[in-house]
């Protein structure tokens, strides 16, 4: 079934592929949405169909990205997504708002289905950024979220454990790979949200947080000037963080797509994998401008406003 879906996802939103490195045109009126991948476009398609429904931007956002947690796309989003080295799911999501710089973030949380809702609750009903494990878990059941059983998971752990102590090969978990659900919007009013949702790498190990749910590595909002979000193999984003340094660039005056680029090749510069970092970016302005950059091969993404909804394709950047 999760094969089915995933399969969906991706015919859904390459039929309707713009061309390659075809940059868009800014728009100064929201809202704008833009999300990492192909299966990124359901997500601003139902952001948008829920803002012309009377929802909030953060409902938007959430929606957005819960329907991504719900089908499971490209393996690596929800429970659906790539197990961990022991054979289960630990996800993590973040969630920030503009106008009032919120924040809520969920790391390595087991069984809850909409980990998005679980970093919304975080900003909205906790005195807390961040919530990670048992605790985010707790916190989530506390306040009425679904969750599937994790009666099993307690055996899974155990046997992990002992195999690893005894120096024997564990399980292969499956198919390894890493993608996001990233998901950025600037509304009507010319406000700032984001969030972004993520079942991490595959096969990585019990306990392992990427940069999705770390803020300013795999998002940042700055009402003032404008948002990011990244996607791909974690570790390369958050040891920079990424995020926060490409809103930085576009406080400095550079265009979202130069920001994105900037940040790619600040990072390259440094590290051992120079451009082989497997990394992405989108990135939107206050202006309503956008871009997406990307390491290396080629990142499709993509944007909707009210009158176009289209997966935009780019190369990876000149070096």
């Amino acid at each position: 079934m999760a094969h089915r879906l995933t399969t969906l996802c991706l015919a859904l939103a390459l039929a309707s592929c713009a061309h390659r490195n075809a940059m868009p045109k800014a728009t100064t009126k929201g809202p704008i949405l833009i999300a990492t991948w192909p299966f990124g476009q359901q997500a601003t398609d139902k952001a948008l169909l829920t803002l012309s429904s009377g929802g909030s931007p953060l409902d938007a956002i959430v929606h957005g990205i819960r329907l991504i947690e719900h089908l499971g796309c490209d393996g690596s989003v929800g429970l659906a997504g790539r197990p961990n080295a022991a054979g289960y799911s630990q996800l993590d999501a973040c969630i920030m708002s503009g106008p009032d710089h919120g924040a809520g973030s969920v790391a390595a949380v087991e069984g809850i289905k909409h980990p998005i809702s679980a970093a919304r609750l975080v900003m909205e009903k906790s005195p807390h950024v961040m919530l990670v494990g048992e605790g985010a878990r707790w916190f989530a059941l506390e306040h009425g979220l679904e969750s599937v059983d994790v009666s099993d998971l307690p055996a899974k752990k155990i046997a992990w454990e002992q195999a690893r102590l005894a120096g024997l090969d564990a399980p292969d978990p499956g198919e390894r790979g890493h993608d996001t659900i990233g998901l950025l919007l600037l509304d009507a009013d010319g406000n700032l949200y984001g969030g972004c949702s993520t079942s991490g790498a595959g096969g990585k190990t019990p306990g392992r947080v990427g940069d999705s749910p770390i803020l300013g590595s795999g998002l940042y909002v700055d009402n003032a000037v404008g948002a990011a979000a990244g996607t791909g193999l974690g570790e390369n984003i958050m040891r920079y963080s990424a995020t926060a340094l490409i809103v930085e660039f576009m406080r400095q005056g550079l265009s979202p797509q130069a920001a994105c680029e900037k940040m790619i090749h600040r990072i390259a510069a440094s590290d051992p994998l120079a451009y082989d970092l497997s990394i992405c970016f989108i990135a939107i302005n206050k202006q309503g401008q956008t871009g997406a950059a990307c390491s290396n091969g080629s990142f499709p993404y993509a944007l909707t406003t009210n009158s176009t909804s289209e997966v935009h394709r780019i190369d990876a950047v000149e070096r």
